[in-house]
């Protein structure tokens, strides 16, 4: 499929935190950007954020993502589909709460993209590492992991122990689900005219333009990110809890190269800057804003140790993303909460 250089853009939960900046790192290289939101309510912030794009934004309420047909009315004239609506928390009880949105959505999507948008040519499905994570086999040494890796561990869990498996295991299942779904419809369905991306990023930092009202309302990594900055975590946590992260202006750059990259076609990309442990950021906070809280001043961040870490690198070849740094993102993300007066 050749390279998609201009055209519109349906962006589904145009609204999220990722999907805000996705719509603003799309209108930037060009293209026209259909959003969807849920409700007329959560659709007054994008029209004000966005207001000097003028025609070529609009917003539209699909309330329910699930339902048959929910998209076919806004894909007839789209160039290319980003599918970013789907729940992340780890609070769900029933393993459907977080299954169905996840599944059925992007199945929805798929489905009116098949019968009712003659002009599409890609869909690029934001998937997570979540579903590519899986056990070490070897705790010896650092497992790698890269695109050919899924998580079907998380989903034989959920299956066997239901509403009793832990929250990131459902999660993780959701996320694996759905892009295996995503995958299948494209290998059974002949005759498409589009083909199909999906981006798997880790944890997602960085500064805000969806609408927060205050910090314990943020999504799930950058509330964890701000209050650990703000130092909720003991020393040890800080020394040994983390994982492997993104800044969301790169995974929102990332949607882009997958339109602009004929050769991204067909492809899984894992988008992770590296890996880190939360003392990592609070240092960096710490020497950027010496009224926040040190930390784990005995932490040396050459003996953090890693049960895997992500390989990044067919996101760096193909889509050429330059990854900033965990400087970059701390130094940016706190003058927003500065701005917003949450330091």
């Amino acid at each position: 499929m050749p390279a998609i250089t201009s055209g519109k853009v349906l962006v589904t939960g145009a609204n999220g935190y990722i999907a805000v900046w996705v719509v603003k790192s799309l209108l930037d290289a060009g293209f026209s950007v259909r959003g969807t939101v849920r409700s007329e309510s959560k659709a007054g912030h994008l029209r004000t954020l966005f207001a000097s794009a003028g025609d070529k934004f609009e917003v539209v309420i699909v309330d329910d993502i699930t339902k048959e047909g929910a998209f076919d009315a806004h894909v007839g004239d789209v160039d290319a589909i980003a599918h970013t609506a789907s729940p992340f928390h780890l609070k769900a009880v029933e393993p459907d709460e977080l299954i169905v949105p996840a599944l059925q959505g992007t199945l929805s999507v798929l489905h009116s993209a098949r019968t009712h948008a003659p002009k599409l040519r890609r869909v690029i499905v934001l998937s997570s590492t979540a579903a590519v994570v899986r056990t070490n086999p070897n705790p010896a040494e650092t497992l790698i992991l890269d695109e050919s890796s899924w998580n079907e561990e998380d989903v034989v869990t959920t299956r066997e122990k239901g509403a009793a498996a832990e929250g990131g295991v459902k999660y993780r299942a959701s996320k694996t689900l759905a892009e295996r779904a995503a995958w299948d419809f494209v290998a059974k369905e002949k005759g498409l005219g589009w083909d199909l991306v999906t981006l798997n990023p880790p944890f997602v930092f960085g500064p805000f333009l969806h609408e927060v009202a205050k910090p314990e309302d943020l999504n799930t990594s950058a509330n964890t990110w701000y209050f650990t900055v703000k130092s909720t975590l003991d020393n040890e946590a800080l020394a040994n809890n983390g994982a492997s992260w993104v800044d969301v202006r790169d995974i929102a750059q990332a949607h882009v190269q997958a339109l602009l990259k004929p050769e991204a076609a067909g492809n899984r990309f894992i988008v992770s800057s590296g890996s880190f442990k939360f003392q990592d950021f609070v240092s960096a906070a710490h020497k950027i804003e010496p009224t926040l809280p040190e930390g784990n001043t005995s932490y040396d961040p050459s003996k953090a140790k890693f049960a895997s870490k992500f390989d990044n690198t067919r996101a760096k070849t193909v889509l050429g993303i330059k990854f900033r740094t965990v400087e970059e993102t701390t130094k940016d993300t706190l003058e927003d909460f500065k701005a917003r007066g949450w330091l």
